[in-house]
C-alpha cells in the first residue's frame, strides 16, 4: 500500500524541471564563454557537445534531488530492470541512425577535403569542372571531425552511464522513463546539431558547384533532406529534455 504524497515528495517533484533547465542554461553559458577554437564554425561544433554534457549533468542533478527517501520497509524486486525497458526505443533508434549518417558524411567530407585559399588543410573542396577549377569553402573536412564525432561519442558514453544509473535507481517506473527520455534527448542534441551543421554546409557547397549535372541534384536533395530531418529531430530532443513528461511514451 503506497503512502500519500508528502510535502517533501511534492517539492522534489517540482524542482526536477528547473534543475534540468539550469543544466541547459549552463550549457549555453559554457558554449558562449569558453573559447574552444578561434574559428567560429569550429567553436560552434565544440559548443554542441558542451551543451549536451551540461544538460546531462542537469538530468543527473535532478535525479539526485528527486531521489526518494527510503522507508523502513524495503521490498525486493524479482524481475531485473534493463535500460531498454525505460529508454525511448523509437527515439533512440532514430538518433542512432542519424549518428551513423553523421559519421558517413564526416568521413566523405574528410576524404575529399583540400586546403583552402589560405593554405589550411581540410577546409575546402577542390573540384575540376569543364569551365575551370573551383575551390569551395567552408567544407567540413578532417579539421571538423573531432568536435563532431568526438562529441557524439563522448555524449553517447555519458548518456549510457546516466541511463544505467536511472535504471538501477530506487524510484517509480514513470520516474525512470521520464529521466531516461531526458538523457536520450540530451544526447539527441549532441547528434542532431552537428549533423545539421555538416549536412547544411555540404549542401551549400554542392549548390555552388558549376558542374556535376544530375548527380548534383540527387546529392543536394539528400543533404537538404538530412539537414531538415536533423533540425526537426533537434527541436524534438530539446522538448524531450526540457519537458520530458509531455513526451513520455506509453508502455504496455
Amino acid at each position: 500500500m503506497s503512502a500519500a504524497p508528502t510535502a517533501e515528495g511534492t517539492w522534489r517533484t517540482w524542482i526536477d524541471t528547473p534543475v534540468r533547465w539550469a543544466g541547459a542554461a549552463a550549457g549555453v553559458a559554457v558554449g558562449v564563454l569558453v573559447d574552444f577554437s578561434p574559428e567560429p564554425d569550429v567553436q560552434l561544433l565544440y559548443a554542441f557537445p558542451a551543451f549536451g554534457l551540461c544538460v546531462m549533468a542537469g538530468v543527473l542533478a535532478a535525479d539526485l534531488i528527486a531521489r526518494p527517501r527510503h522507508s523502513w520497509i524495503r521490498v525486493a524486486e524479482v524481475t531485473p530492470r534493463r535500460v531498454r525497458d525505460y529508454a525511448p526505443r523509437a527515439l533512440t533508434a532514430f538518433l542512432t541512425a542519424q549518428a551513423m549518417i553523421l559519421t558517413v558524411l564526416v568521413v566523405i567530407a574528410a576524404s575529399t577535403a583540400s586546403a583552402d585559399a589560405k593554405g589550411r588543410s581540410g577546409r575546402a573542396l577542390a573540384v575540376e569542372c569543364p569551365a575551370g577549377s573551383q575551390l569551395l569553402a567552408p567544407w567540413p573536412g578532417l579539421y571538423y571531425a573531432w568536435p563532431a564525432l568526438g562529441g557524439v561519442a563522448l555524449g553517447a558514453l555519458a548518456c549510457a552511464l546516466l541511463l544505467r544509473r536511472v535504471t538501477l535507481r530506487s524510484q517509480t517506473d514513470d520516474q525512470r522513463r521520464v529521466q531516461a527520455r531526458a538523457a536520450v534527448g540530451a544526447w539527441g542534441v549532441v547528434v542532431t546539431a552537428p549533423l545539421f551543421a555538416v549536412s547544411f554546409t555540404m549542401a551549400v557547397v554542392v549548390l555552388s558547384l558549376s558542374c556535376a549535372g544530375v548527380a548534383k541534384i540527387f546529392v543536394l536533395a539528400a543533404l537538404a533532406l538530412t539537414a531538415f530531418a536533423s533540425a526537426l529531430s533537434g527541436c524534438h530532443c530539446l522538448g524531450v529534455l526540457l519537458i520530458p513528461q509531455a513526451y513520455t511514451e506509453a508502455r504496455p
